[in-house]
C-alpha cells in the first residue's frame, strides 16, 4: 500500500477494550504513556488515539482514513462517513448500550411529554433535541461536561445519559423513563479513502478480522469421535453455530465431529455428549470465528 492507513483508536473508556479486540484479531497495539500515536505491528497501519466523541469529525475531514467510535457519536456529529462494520465489544456486555431519559426517583415525571419547558442535561445534545422535537415537546437541552447523574434536581430536571446496566443511575437515585437511542461501536471510514482500492481492501480486512475475533468471544470449539450408529444422538445434543463438520475416520464405523458452542454451555453439553456415546471429546479455545 503506497500510503499507510491512518486509523483512529478511541481514547478513554473504549481504549483498553479496543486494544484487546485487536490483540485477539492478530494485531498488537502498544500505547505508551502520554503518546497519542501508539505503535502497531503492521507496516500498513498508522494509529492515533482520538476521543470517540471527535472520531467522526476527523474521519469525515480526512485527517484519518478510518476509526472506531460509537453510533451515538456518529449520529450526534451529523457528519457523512461510511459505516463499515458494527463491533459490539464494550466492557462486560456484548450487547448495545442505551442512552436513556432519566429523572430523580421522587420527581413527578412519568414520560417525556411531562418535561415540557424543563431543562435536560446531556452530552448528547443534538440527538436529545431531535428526540424531543419528534415528540413535539419544548425543552431546554444543556450540554453536560460530565458527572451528568448528579445534575438533577438542582441543575436540571432530567438527564439523557448512557448506560449498560442502569446500576449507576440507580446508585444516584434516578429512574429511567424512556430509551432515547441504542448504540454500539462501529468501524467507520472516510468516504474518499473507502473508494481507494488498497485502503478499502485494508479496511475491509480489518473489519473481517475484528468481527471474527468478536464472534469467538465466549465461545469454544469442540472435537469428538462417535460411532455412526450414535451420530443422531450426538447431533441432538449440540447447539451448533451452524451445521457441525462431520468427517470420516480411518475406521469406517467412526466419524469425527467438529463444532463451536458457547463456553458457558460446555459444562452441560460435554457430559450429555458422553452419555450419547461420544468419545475423545476435546474442548479448545478460539481466536476468531469468521462467518
Amino acid at each position: 500500500m503506497a500510503n499507510k492507513l491512518r486509523l483512529g483508536i478511541p481514547k478513554g473508556s473504549l481504549q483498553d477494550a479496543t486494544i484487546a479486540l485487536f490483540e485477539r484479531a492478530g494485531w498488537h497495539i502498544y500505547a505508551n504513556g502520554r503518546s497519542y500515536f501508539p505503535s502497531i505491528d503492521d507496516a500498513e497501519i498508522e494509529c492515533m488515539l482520538i476521543r470517540a466523541q471527535e472520531m467522526a469529525r476527523y474521519v469525515e475531514h480526512g485527517a484519518i482514513d478510518a476509526g472506531l467510535t460509537g453510533l451515538d457519536w456518529v449520529i450526534e456529529s451529523g457528519l457523512e462517513v461510511a459505516t463499515v462494520a458494527d463491533l459490539i465489544y464494550a466492557k462486560r456486555s456484548r450487547g448495545k448500550v442505551r442512552w436513556v431519559l432519566a429523572v430523580p426517583d421522587e420527581s413527578p415525571y412519568q414520560r417525556a411529554e411531562d418535561l415540557s419547558g424543563r431543562i435536560i442535561a446531556t452530552e448528547l445534545v443534538n440527538v436529545t433535541r431531535e428526540y424531543f422535537r419528534k415528540k413535539d415537546v419544548e425543552v431546554k437541552v444543556d450540554f453536560s461536561w460530565g458527572a451528568t447523574e448528579v445534575k438533577p434536581p438542582m441543575l436540571a430536571d432530567a438527564i439523557v445519559e448512557v448506560t449498560e446496566t442502569g446500576s449507576s443511575l440507580k446508585a444516584n437515585r434516578l429512574r429511567i423513563l424512556e430509551t432515547v437511542l441504542e448504540s454500539n461501536t462501529q468501524l467507520i471510514a472516510n468516504k474518499c479513502s473507502y473508494t481507494d482500492r488498497d485502503k478499502r481492501r485494508k479496511i475491509d480486512n480489518l473489519a473481517l478480522m475484528l468481527r471474527g475475533a468478536m464472534e469467538a468471544q465466549d465461545r469454544v470449539g469442540l472435537m469428538l469421535n462417535v460411532r455412526k450408529q450414535n451420530l443422531t444422538r450426538v447431533l441432538a445434543v449440540l447447539p451448533a453455530l451452524q451445521k457441525p463438520t462431520i468427517s470420516h475416520l480411518s475406521d469406517d464405523d467412526w466419524l469425527a465431529v467438529n463444532t463451536v458452542i458457547d463456553e458457558s454451555a460446555a459444562w452441560e453439553v460435554i457430559p450429555r455428549l458422553k452419555e450419547a456415546q461420544a468419545e475423545g471429546i476435546v474442548e479448545y479455545p478460539l481466536n476468531k470465528v469468521v462467518l
